[in-house]
């Protein structure tokens, strides 16, 4: 594989980014430089550090990159569970973000041992 843009894990991954800035457009204006923007921020690690790993061409670096993809997947989840108990965030929102987001989180574990046993 040439491109980390070939990896559907990436593709995945910057989907449900291009999702949580749809989702959070929708947040009051108060919560532009907090939760909007801790979710944001997890959201953009995802894809960039599976980019990174896989740009560094050896398997130690790019797993590494990989457990901080899904470092930031456990820190997106929790954000978005949040989101919906505070009620900024409708069932239907939080549930589409979960199911890629779980989508996501096995690609990435499936990766990550692959990775490590190569």
């Amino acid at each position: 594989m040439n491109s980390h843009q070939e990896l559907i894990v990436w593709q995945k991954a910057m989907t449900i980014v291009e999702k949580v800035y749809e989702v959070t457009n929708k947040f009051s204006d108060a919560e532009k430089f907090n939760l909007t923007s801790q979710m944001r921020r997890s959201a953009v690690s995802i894809p960039s550090n599976i980019s990174e790993g896989h740009d560094r061409k050896t398997n130690g670096e790019f797993g590494h990159f990989l457990r901080i993809a899904y470092g930031s997947s456990a820190e997106l989840e929790t954000q978005i569970l949040l989101s919906n108990r505070l009620g900024m965030m409708n069932n239907g929102d939080k549930e589409t973000l979960i199911t890629l987001l779980t989508e996501i989180r096995k690609m990435l574990n499936k990766f990550i041992s692959t990775v490590a046993k190569s």
